[in-house]
């Protein structure tokens, strides 16, 4: 039919043409997909339009005549080729895409006003139409089904990061609830810190208040101290007030005996032809002196220091009035003796000119006497070489003193406190030697040397050495000399024992360092001439307080000491030697000989028994000095130590006995006492 054939003609041209070439979706609007949005993408055919282009149109194009009626009919035949279609996978023509395209074409072209209804008889277009609705179904079944997994996937990944998001909220809170733990316990860590300073304040201001309450109590405690110890020293002063008061009744008691000896001495006058009114009104005045002074102090309650100091020096000086008279009276005696002698010479020489036959019978033998010895008369004076050797030690002392006048005189500063440092290394520790010292003799022997070796010592916090100034090494060891001395003059005379262990660290020293111990032997020379022996004769022109100082008496303000103080310093000084000459340092050089050994303490008491005795003096440092050293002696001489004691008992002890006083027998009782005690072994 050649209508039949246009229409087909009619679709081939529409299919050609661009509007043809467009793919058309029924079911956008079922899937809400925009309008528009295929416009902007490429066009697509579907999978089974290739296979209609490669093996339909083919057959159509070849089979179609040139009338319409032809081509209409070969399109037709062409259709009507079942083997030539496809067949649906569900064997159903009726859902054939291609029917469904042609038939959606056909009710577009019915649905436009324009267009008139066109209807398809062929089968096979059917058939084709039915396989591309077919496809088209299993397409969006794919499609659907892949939706489908697409949102599975999309939820599980909502899912994931839903439980991810959940994870890191608990994170998230974790780690603000750890926060809050940490806020929370530094707060508290801060509130114990604070309660902690809080406890130490108070702890601190207890502490302070328990150091204030005990500074009350000791200032409490020295309050009440302070007014015991003023009791005490009230108490004690009026003790020594009324001691001092006794002693004044006691100073005067004596004076007034001494100047009842001085009365009596009026029977010399008219004897020896002597004026001694001088001494008698002298004696006058002291006795008036002493009794203002006690009146004076029974008004003021109690005598002062002063006063007895002034009865002690007015008793000195009423005994050395006395001593003075009796040396006049002694001195008017010898006068008064050598003129009768020269009286008695001139008569002898008159008797022999006229007796002269008979001058060689009955003449006396000169030096000789009924009973006398010739060698019985004793030296007043020491021997040439022991004065010799007296005035080199002397020498070298002065030369010693010139050697450091430059530090003792300077007004610097720093030279006075090098001095004065110096001083105190040097002294200090031979102050701390005592009985009781024990292991630290070698501690003080040792700081002793060190200081004298030139090595630094440690003295009132501060380092001290003779190498601060040239003229030190001088003055320290003049200065220490001085001090082992005068321990002997103080303690050694309160504390007999402190001899040895003084004289062990002198002897130490002595041995390292002689310098020192030739300044210890001119010192003790000095102050107490006995130990050369050396008795000290009275030069013409000499005032009396120089030879009293002579002697070893100290003499202050014209006021000399006491007979008792100046035997006990003496004695402290002799023991003091005679602890020297027979001790040595225990560590020092035991193969080398004493510096000043026993030989000289052999010679002393030689030279001393070859001399007359002393009164109240020969026999207190005869005692001393045996009493120390004697049984060293024994041991050195044996026999002749013996003969010594013998000597001393027969010969010496009388002449001793002789001169000493009614008062003045307490050192010759022990004396006599030590002999007899030392000779009774030998006697049984």
């Amino acid at each position: 039919m050649p209508s039949e054939g246009r229409c087909w003609e009619t679709l081939q041209a529409l299919r050609s043409s661009d509007k043809g070439r467009l793919c058309y979706d029924r079911d956008w609007l079922l899937r809400g997909e925009d309008v528009l949005q295929e416009c902007m993408s490429l066009p697509k055919l579907s999978s089974y339009s290739g296979w209609v282009v490669d093996h339909v149109l083919p057959h159509i194009q070849k089979n179609a005549p040139p009338s319409e009626t032809s081509a209409s009919s070969v399109s037709t035949s062409a259709l009507n080729q079942p083997s030539s279609i496809p067949r649906s996978p569900l064997r159903n023509p009726a859902f054939s895409p291609v029917s469904s395209a042609i038939s959606d074409g056909t009710k577009d072209k019915h649905e436009s006003p324009h267009t008139e209804p066109m209807v398809l008889q062929s089968p096979r277009g059917m058939k084709v139409e039915g396989c591309i609705r077919m496809y088209e179904l299993v397409h969006r079944m794919k499609g659907a089904e892949g939706l489908r997994q697409w949102q599975e996937e999309q939820e599980k990944k909502v899912r994931a990061l839903s439980e991810m998001a959940s994870e890191q909220l608990k994170r998230f809170d974790e780690r603000k609830e750890l926060k809050h733990h940490k806020e929370f316990q530094d707060l508290r860590e801060v509130m114990e810190k604070s309660s902690r300073e809080a406890l130490g304040q108070q702890e601190k201001l207890k502490a302070e208040h328990r150091h204030r309450a005990k500074i009350l109590n000791l200032k409490l405690r020295e309050a009440e101290q302070q007014r015991l110890k003023q009791e005490e020293q009230e108490r004690l002063r009026k003790e020594e007030g009324q001691a001092r008061l006794r002693s004044l009744y006691a100073l005067q008691e004596e004076v007034l005996h001494l100047s009842q000896q001085l009365d009596a001495s009026d029977q010399h006058r008219d004897l020896l032809q002597v004026d001694l009114s001088a001494f008698r009104t002298r004696g006058n005045q002291l006795c008036s002196l002493v009794s203002g002074i006690i009146r004076s102090s029974s008004e003021n309650g109690f005598p002062t220091i002063e006063d007895q100091a002034a009865a002690e020096g007015a008793l000195q000086e009423m005994r050395d009035l006395l001593s003075n008279l009796h040396q006049e009276i002694g001195r008017a005696c010898e006068e008064k003796r050598r003129r009768d002698e020269e009286e008695a010479r001139i008569k002898q020489q008159e008797s022999q000119m006229q007796q002269r036959p008979e001058a060689h019978k009955e003449s006396p033998v000169p030096n000789q006497g009924p009973g006398a010895k010739p060698n019985e008369d004793l030296q007043v004076k020491v021997q040439d070489s022991t004065m010799q050797w007296y005035q080199q030690l002397q020498e070298a002392s002065g030369r010693c003193v010139l050697a450091f006048e430059g530090l003792s005189s300077s007004r610097d500063s720093q030279a006075k406190k090098i001095k004065m440092d110096l001083q105190k290394a040097a002294t200090i520790p031979v102050s701390q030697i005592s009985t009781i010292a024990g292991s630290k003799l070698k501690e003080i022997f040792d700081k002793i040397h060190s200081l004298l070796s030139g090595k630094a010592v440690q003295s009132g916090g501060r380092s001290v050495s003779v190498t601060l100034n040239p003229q030190a090494l001088d003055f320290v060891q003049y200065k220490l000399a001085e001090k082992f001395v005068k321990q002997g003059e103080e303690e050694v005379a309160s504390h007999h024992e402190a001899a040895f262990p003084i004289a062990v660290v002198a002897s130490g020293i002595w041995e390292l360092h002689p310098r020192v111990g030739a300044l210890i032997l001119a010192h003790l020379h000095k102050k107490c001439p006995y130990s050369v022996p050396f008795y000290p004769a009275f030069k013409e022109g000499m005032a009396l307080e120089d030879y009293q100082r002579m002697l070893g008496y100290q003499v202050k303000d014209s006021k000399v000491e006491q007979q008792d103080n100046f035997l006990k310093r003496m004695s402290g000084m002799i023991r003091l030697y005679a602890a020297i000459i027979q001790l040595r340092w225990p560590y020092g050089n035991r193969q080398e000989t004493h510096p000043h050994g026993l030989n000289h303490g052999w010679r002393w008491l030689a030279q001393i028994l070859n001399m007359e005795p002393l009164s109240d003096v020969t026999a207190t440092l005869l005692f001393d000095f045996l009493e120390v050293c004697g049984n060293a002696l024994m041991k050195q001489y044996q026999v002749q130590f013996w003969k010594m004691i013998l000597l001393i008992k027969e010969d010496y002890f009388p002449r001793i006995e002789a001169i000493t006083s009614s008062g003045q027998m307490g050192s010759f009782i022990r004396l006599k006492q030590f002999l007899e005690d030392l000779h009774s072994p030998t006697r049984d």
